[in-house]
């Protein structure tokens, strides 16, 4: 008997330059999942405003972004890719959602008490509203997984209870989702600051692994990758310097820690940080060459994102439509 598909969602902010752990935290777990359920990818370029941006940047980060997506193993006949932007009902479905979401709700939101912190005064409404936008992306697809890193699970809890506030009121409109978050690899620490995620906006760019780095700059950046007091190789959260290096091979590998932990016996801090320069070196290598093939190429991209947005709007429509006869507006 043929099964339908369940239906996975996932975005990333096309700022500043994608990291190895945009790659080894979302990519690598989108490739192993395409097959199995029914997907949707899309750069978040939306939400990428909510901070002031450079525009050709942006542009130019959104299609990096989407090619580094095909690069990375994203097969067409088993996901759509697409540009968020591209697809108007992610915005007309957010207006309804900020109409059930709460203050309250939004102003617990940690990603949302850091960022206005840092902005003062001048705090975009839009920074507070971003979770509906979230879930605005999530539930039009009615998706049943979502991949998700640490930092955004807050952000699919509130989709969670968005989702089951408007059911409740207006019958099932949507799929309640469930979160994704691989064991290992979803969470890349700076190499600078092994406590924090490695980030794509680093204010130390010798902490972050970028996806368009050359072979020399990934060694000289693990080569003053932070480590640990003691010289012995152990995985163990109060040596978050050796872990960060252990679970990136760990992701590239497929070995477990404890099996890279026991390779290690005798060795050095410097041999684990050169054998994960070298292991990523070549991990990126054939990356790196697969997106700059999609970006000469920009009239076939522009295709491949043009038919993507008209199936995503597609799926996008149909949630919208019964969203929109439910709350009583008039048909168009």
């Amino acid at each position: 008997m043929k099964t339908t598909k369940k239906i996975m969602v996932s975005g990333i902010q096309p700022t500043h330059k994608l990291t190895l752990g945009n790659y080894l935290g979302a990519l690598k777990n989108w490739v192993k999942l395409q097959e199995e359920y029914q997907c949707y990818f899309f750069a978040v370029d939306l939400h990428a405003i909510t901070t002031r941006q450079d525009p050709k940047e942006l542009g130019n980060n959104t299609l990096f972004a989407l090619a580094t997506y095909l690069a990375s193993g994203i097969d067409l006949n088993h996901a759509t890719i697409f540009v968020q932007s591209h697809v108007r009902q992610h915005t007309e479905l957010a207006w309804v959602l900020n109409c059930f979401t709460y203050m309250g709700e939004l102003g617990r939101m940690t990603q949302y008490k850091d960022k206005s912190s840092r902005a003062g005064e001048t705090i975009p409404v839009g920074l507070f509203t971003y979770p509906a936008l979230m879930a605005s992306d999530i539930l039009l697809y009615q998706a049943d997984l979502v991949p998700v890193g640490a930092d955004q699970k807050q952000h699919l809890e509130l989709t969670r209870d968005i989702a089951i506030r408007i059911n409740n009121l207006y019958g099932p409109l949507f799929q309640v989702p469930e979160p994704y978050i691989p064991k290992i690899g979803a969470r890349i620490m700076d190499l600078q600051n092994p406590e924090d995620k490695m980030s794509k906006s680093s204010s130390n760019e010798m902490g972050a692994i970028y996806l368009n780095d050359s072979p020399k700059e990934i060694e000289k950046k693990f080569k003053k990758a932070v480590t640990d007091s003691g010289s012995e190789i152990t995985y163990s959260p109060d040596k978050p310097g050796i872990k960060n290096l252990i679970d990136i091979q760990s992701a590239i590998t497929g070995k477990t820690p404890e099996e890279l932990v026991l390779s290690y016996q005798g060795k050095m801090y410097g041999h684990l940080k050169i054998d994960t320069a070298n292991l990523v070196t070549e991990e990126l290598k054939p990356l790196q060459e697969k997106t700059q093939t999609y970006l000469k190429d920009k009239a076939e991209l522009q295709n491949i994102l043009r038919k993507g947005a008209e199936k995503a709007a597609e799926k996008a429509e149909t949630t919208l439509r019964k969203v929109y006869s439910a709350v009583g507006f008039v048909p168009y």
